[in-house]
C-alpha cells in the first residue's frame, strides 16, 4: 500500500480480558471506530499499546487483526522498540511478513546510546527492510534526542520518511521544516501541543486522546488543515484537559478510563501496571466527566476540502 504521512495516526492501546488476554472483539470494536472517524492510518505497539508486556505471538495477532479491519483502506504501522539491534531487524522483518504497512522506530530501549549508534541503529533496521519508517523522536521519555543534524544522515536512507516530533520543543517543527522542506514528513506526538504543531505546518498527528475521542481529533486536524484555525481551536481548547492525560507516566491507564467512558475499551492493564488509585483515580474520572458534560457538536468535517486553493465545506 502507498501511503503519505500524514493526518491523524492513532498509537491505539491494546485491549486485555480480566484474565489477561488479548480482547480481540473490544479492540475490533476501537480499530471501527477509528476508521469511522476518518484517521489515516493505525499505529500498533506503541508505549500507549503496552508493546513492553506483548510476546512476539500476541503482536502477530494484532497485526494480523488490525489488517483484517482495516481492508486496506489505512495503513497498519507497527511499532518497533527492541533492546538489541539484532531483535529490531527481526521484529521488523515479522511485521513485513504478516503485511504491515510500515514502521514506527524507536530508539534502542533501556541503553542510552550515543549519536553514533543512534543512527547506525536506525540505518541497520532500514536497510533491513523495503517498509517505510518513522522515527520516533522523544528525547523527554527516551533520553535520547534525534537531532535535525543526526536527520540528514537518516535521510539517506531511502525508507526513512517521517518524524514522530515529541521533543516538547514546538520550535523543532520548524528546525526540520527549514532544512528537509517536505522531504520528511513531520507528525506531532505530543497530544496537547497538537494544534499548535498542525499550525506550525506539522502534517499529521500521532494521537492517544484519539482511542476514546476519534471524532474529535479527526475534526481538530481537518479543521486545521482546512484553514478553519478558530473552529479548531474552538474544540481543542474543550480537549486540552483530556489531551493533558496523555503527558503522565501513567498516561495508559488514563486512556483506558477515557475509553471506558467513550464505551470504547476497557480499563483492563497488564501488570506491573496496575488501574488507578485512590485521589489520582478520582481527579482523572473528574476530568473525564466534566469534559463529557461540555462535548462539543462537531462539524461536518469529513466533507471540508480544499479546491483550486480556495477553502470550501
Amino acid at each position: 500500500m502507498t501511503f503519505e504521512w500524514e493526518g491523524v495516526m492513532p498509537a491505539v492501546t491494546t485491549k486485555f480480558t480480566a484474565q489477561d488476554t488479548l480482547d480481540i472483539p473490544m479492540f475490533e470494536k476501537n480499530i471501527a471506530a477509528q476508521i469511522e472517524a476518518g484517521v489515516s492510518g493505525i499505529v500498533l505497539g506503541g508505549s500507549l499499546g503496552e508493546a513492553s508486556t506483548l510476546s512476539r505471538e500476541e503482536k502477530k495477532i494484532l497485526i494480523k487483526e488490525t489488517l483484517s479491519i482495516a481492508d486496506n483502506n489505512v495503513p497498519v504501522i507497527m511499532t518497533i522498540a527492541e533492546q538489541s539491534t539484532k531483535e529490531a531487524i527481526e521484529v521488523a522483518a515479522e511485521a513485513e511478513k504478516m503485511g504491515a504497512n510500515g514502521l514506527m522506530v524507536l530508539p534502542p530501549m533501556r541503553y542510552k546510546s550515543t549519536d553514533l549508534e543512534t543512527v547506525t541503529y536506525f540505518k541497520d533496521i532500514a536497510k533491513s527492510t523495503d517498509l517505510p519508517i518513522m522515527i520516533y523522536n522523544n528525547p523527554v521519555d527516551y533520553k535520547i534526542e534525534v537531532t535535525v543534524d543526526m536527520f540528514e544522515e537518516l535521510m539517506e536512507m531511502d525508507n526513512v520518511r517521517a518524524v514522530k516530533e515529541s521533543t516538547r520543543d514546538i520550535i523543532n517543527i520548524g528546525r526540520l521544516r527549514n532544512r528537509f522542506g517536505n522531504s520528511l514528513k513531520i507528525l506531532t506526538g505530543v497530544d496537547p501541543l497538537a494544534l499548535e504543531s498542525l499550525l506550525m505546518g506539522a502534517d499529521g498527528w500521532v494521537a492517544g486522546l484519539v482511542c476514546a475521542f476519534p471524532a474529535e481529533t479527526v475534526a481538530i486536524y481537518k479543521l486545521a488543515k482546512a484553514g478553519f484555525p478558530k473552529e479548531a481551536t474552538e474544540i481543542y481548547r474543550w480537549f486540552l484537559p483530556l489531551l493533558e492525560l496523555d503527558i503522565s507516566p501513567q498516561l495508559v491507564q488514563n486512556i483506558k478510563l477515557a475509553e471506558v467512558a467513550t464505551g470504547l475499551g476497557t480499563e483492563f492493564v497488564r501488570k506491573p501496571r496496575l488501574p488507578l488509585q485512590g485521589a489520582e483515580r478520582d481527579r482523572v474520572i473528574n476530568v473525564i466527566q466534566e469534559s463529557l458534560k461540555s462535548r462539543p457538536e462537531l462539524p461536518d468535517y469529513k466533507n471540508l476540502t480544499i479546491v483550486s486553493g480556495e477553502i470550501s465545506a
